[in-house]
Parts: structure tokens; C-alpha cells; sequence
């Protein structure tokens, strides 16, 4: 054998022996990059599934849909302490905890139904700890201010028109009789 060959070939071998296992790992990272705290890409998943639940898909898109779970997540490491961002990770394996132990299955392996239910008992706020309301609260309030400021939903649900409007000549005016004062 050529000697130039046998390095080339123990080179690509080495290289592919070192580079295997990081290859193999099963890598669990989160889609948004948060300053602030780390998230696991299944908490991510239970994260959307929470926003999906709460403004599902009809016929216009639900907030899955628009991307809102990242906002969420955007907002929760921005503008958050770290006192409460900490509240929202410990609400959030609460909640996993919460339906492994009712359903056997994580928040995003859940069906509808079952995510409902947890949902409106939450809402309620009956018999959970106070960091999974905490987390709720939270999710909850941003998940419809990322909605409802999303590109989506102000160009074509919600047609903004500058003050004062448009000018209509033809609208209907009532006239109305005043009764005139008298100085007496």
C-alpha cells in the first residue's frame, strides 16, 4: 500500500471516530435563544402546545400558528425577573408533573380534551401550587398580547385607520331643536 494513502485513510477514520458520538447524542435544545435561562426542546414543545390551547386554529391561524409561543418566551427573558422567570420554569414542570400524574403522558403528548380540562381547572385555581398559576398567568396574558399585535391579526382582522377616519359627505345627520335660553 501507498503510504500517502494509508495516513489519508487513518486520518478520515480518526476524524470520523471523534466525530461520531457527538454525532449520535440526541441533541434537546430549544428553537429561541434565551439569555436569561435555558429551556429543553420538550419544554419548548409543551410551551406551544399551552399557546395552541389556549387560541386554537379555526378558520383564521391560532397562535401556534403566528409563532406567539416564541414571543412568550422573547418576553419572559426580556422583561421578567429572575425571580419570576424562575416561577415560570418551576410552573412549567409543574404542569408536565401535574398531567404525568393525571393522563400518564407529558402536556404535548395530551389530547385536546385533556389539555382543555387542565386548563379551565387552572383558570380556576383550585388545589395548585402557586408557581404553576403564576406560570399560567403569565403565559396566558402574552400569549393574547402576542396574538393580538401579531402581523396577522392588525393587517387583516383588525384594519387601522388613521384619526380621524375617512371623510363620508353623505352620512346622515339628524338636526336637532335646541330650546333657547331667555335672560329674564
Amino acid at each position: 500500500m501507498d503510504r500517502r494513502t494509508v495516513i489519508k485513510n487513518l486520518t478520515i477514520l480518526t476524524a470520523g471516530v471523534t466525530l461520531l458520538p457527538s454525532c449520535l447524542q440526541k441533541q434537546e435544545k430549544a428553537l429561541v435563544h434565551l439569555k436569561n435561562f435555558s429551556l429543553k426542546a420538550s419544554q419548548e414543545k409543551s410551551i406551544a402546545s399551552v399557546v395552541d390551547t389556549i387560541i386554537p386554529k379555526t378558520d383564521s391561524p391560532g397562535a401556534l400558528a403566528l409563532g406567539v409561543h416564541l414571543f412568550v418566551l422573547k418576553m419572559v427573558d426580556e422583561c421578567y425577573s429572575k425571580k419570576d422567570q424562575q416561577n415560570f420554569i418551576e410552573g412549567l414542570d409543574q404542569l408536565d408533573e401535574v398531567m404525568q400524574k393525571n393522563y400518564g403522558h407529558s402536556f404535548y403528548e395530551c389530547n385536546i380534551k385533556q389539555r382543555e380540562d387542565t386548563l379551565l381547572a387552572l383558570e380556576q385555581q383550585k388545589g395548585f401550587p402557586t408557581a404553576l398559576i403564576t406560570f399560567y398567568k403569565i403565559l396566558k396574558y402574552r400569549t393574547i398580547q402576542g396574538f393580538t399585535t401579531s402581523k396577522y391579526v392588525l393587517s387583516n382582522e383588525l384594519v387601522y385607520e388613521l384619526v380621524p377616519g375617512r371623510y363620508n359627505g353623505y352620512f346622515p345627520v339628524k338636526v336637532v331643536n335646541l330650546p333657547s335660553k331667555k335672560n329674564a
